[in-house]
């Protein structure tokens, strides 16, 4: 029903305003009494088989909601229902910010990708909180993913994050520190090696003197060289963090169909989808080559159930989706699920 009715009206929209409008219509639609209960039997497919047991968690499937699609924690209840295991909100930075300016999001039919220069748009920890404090559906697990603001010098980010950490610490399963947006001026320059030690350094001395220390993992970009890689198997040794998300957007635009004139028109921004799945498996495979022991949650480019097999056969214990709902609809998680279950 989606790609042959909703999807075509869908992409009639501006690709931001089909988001917020696809939200929209669903928390409109489970709120009309039973539809829940149809949404469950639907698209809720659970088997013990599913289960994964990971950094003292229990995940119901390994099938998870990307950050970036419920940035201030308004719909992960409606998400949920969609049958997800695990949901990360943000990222979300200390202050709210408008992000940069429309349009800021683009569709790639051709393809099956997204371009998006979003800026962590967000309201601010506190507003995150505010709606997290009401509580969240049995079972699910509530991923927070944290940023800096766009004013914060590189200098003073250890503050914002640490700000974010310790607001969303009592609301949150697990942590995502997200150095890896290209599109906040000079973040990706606190993936180099003595910024992100000393940085996640800093967030594991406040989280070692919780009762309870959540999971801390590190989201990395796909642009990274080996031995840049290699530098982050070293510091995700040496400073305790419990694992890695491969991978977010990248900037490169190698090798589309999209032609080279209409992608140049829209600019910069990370591409998502399609386009960034090989790189973003090369990635993971070559992590778990070097650190047989390294958790691994995998993301990009995950359209199709084979897709992330691929992600679990190069070393992910864990994987994400976003583009790929845009382009399948949310019968994929449970495509995905069933696929794993085999």
């Amino acid at each position: 029903m989606y790609k042959t009715l909703l999807k075509p009206f869908f992409f009639l929209l501006s690709p931001e305003r089909a988001h917020h409008f696809t939200l929209f219509l669903l928390k409109l639609t489970l709120a009309i009494p039973g539809v829940s209960y149809l949404f469950r039997r639907m698209y809720r497919f659970e088997q013990p088989s599913l289960r994964r047991q990971l950094f003292g968690l229990t995940f119901d499937n390994p099938v998870g909601l990307a950050a970036g699609f419920d940035k201030d924690g308004r719909h992960f209840r409606a998400m949920a229902s969609l049958g997800f295991g695990f949901i990360e909100v943000g990222t979300v930075t200390p202050k709210g910010q408008n992000g940069n300016p429309l349009p800021r999001l683009f569709r790639l039919p051709q393809d099956e990708a997204l371009i998006n220069r979003m800026g962590f748009n967000n309201e601010g920890v506190e507003a995150l909180v505010e709606r997290l404090k009401k509580g969240k559906p049995q079972g699910l697990i509530i991923g927070g993913n944290i940023g800096k603001n766009k004013a914060t010098l590189n200098e003073e980010a250890e503050e914002d994050y640490a700000r974010c950490f310790e607001a969303l610490y009592p609301y949150v399963d697990y942590f995502a520190v997200n150095v890896s947006s290209p599109n906040t001026p000079g973040l990706r320059g606190l993936q180099d090696k003595e910024p992100l030690s000393r940085l996640l350094n800093r967030l594991q001395a406040i989280n070692r003197q919780k009762p309870i220390p959540r999971p801390i993992l590190l989201k990395i970009a796909p642009d990274l060289t080996d031995g840049q890689l290699d530098d982050i198997v070293g510091i995700v040794e040496s400073t305790g963090i419990d694992g890695v998300i491969a991978t977010n957007t990248t900037i490169s635009r190698a090798g589309l169909a999209t032609p080279a004139a209409e992608v140049e028109h829209i600019g910069a921004g990370g591409l998502s989808g399609q386009p960034v799945k090989q790189r973003s498996t090369e990635v993971i495979r070559y992590l778990k080559e070097r650190s047989s022991e390294l958790v691994i949650i995998g993301v990009g480019g995950i359209g199709s159930p084979e897709d992330a097999l691929d992600k679990i056969r190069a070393g992910a214990s864990l994987v994400q989706v976003y583009t790929g709902l845009v382009y399948e609809g949310p019968g994929l998680v449970k495509r995905i699920k069933k696929a794993l279950a085999l």
